[in-house]
């Protein structure tokens, strides 16, 4: 009898270790899934950094145009004032660049507080520091412990952080395109507007 129920005892034992060995499996994601995860956040972090690199091009390109007009071009202008209207045209171009491309680095950080419910509800994303930034580390420890030992949860997360970096590209290289655009044919405009007062107004306005 005694050798039964320690067979049945010893069955039971392979049972619970062979149920927390699934549990262990489905909480451990798997190497592809991790290496796609991997791949896509490297992926967009690195689009952002090039985004912010032509954000910081086009501001310091612009910048430099507008020095060059306010130190030396409006200075001329009481000698040559055909050249009004062109100036003023790059100047405003290179004002609306510049405010675009400032637009595509600006950062949105949320108020960065999450509640019990977020948690259990696996509403709040911890991958993010937009949302944690303003709690405490205990609270935001118990979050993330929570949060490791649900896989459901944890891979839900994963997904969401990687959304919103898209979300967040998506809106840089909105802006950013609309400053290139902005930048190209303004400054083939300022260009034209320059040899066009320069052949059909000088004379009007020597006179």
């Amino acid at each position: 009898m005694s050798a039964e129920l320690e067979i049945d005892k010893l069955k039971a034992e392979v049972e619970k270790f062979k149920q927390k060995a699934k549990e262990a499996k489905k909480l451990k994601p798997d190497k592809g899934i991790e290496t796609m995860f991997r791949l896509t956040s490297k992926n967009h972090v690195e689009f952002s950094a090039m985004a912010d690199n032509k954000a910081n091009i086009l501001i310091s390109i612009n910048s430099i145009v507008l020095s060059i007009l306010i130190s030396v071009l409006y200075r001329k202008l009481e000698e040559y004032p055909h050249m009004v209207w062109p100036t003023v045209i790059l100047t405003v171009v290179c004002l609306i660049t510049i405010v675009l491309a400032i637009l595509s680095t600006r950062p949105n950080v949320s108020k960065g507080v999450f509640t019990p419910d977020d948690i259990k509800n696996k509403k709040a994303n911890l991958l993010f520091f937009g949302n944690f930034h303003g709690m405490s580390l205990q609270d935001y420890e118990s979050g993330m412990k929570q949060m490791l030992g649900d896989a459901d949860y944890l891979y839900s997360s994963m997904i969401k952080d990687i959304y919103f970096l898209g979300k967040v590209l998506g809106k840089k290289y909105k802006f950013l395109r609309l400053a290139f655009t902005v930048f190209m044919f303004g400054f083939v405009i300022s260009v034209l507007a320059y040899i066009g007062a320069e052949l059909f107004l000088k004379d009007y306005y020597t006179y």
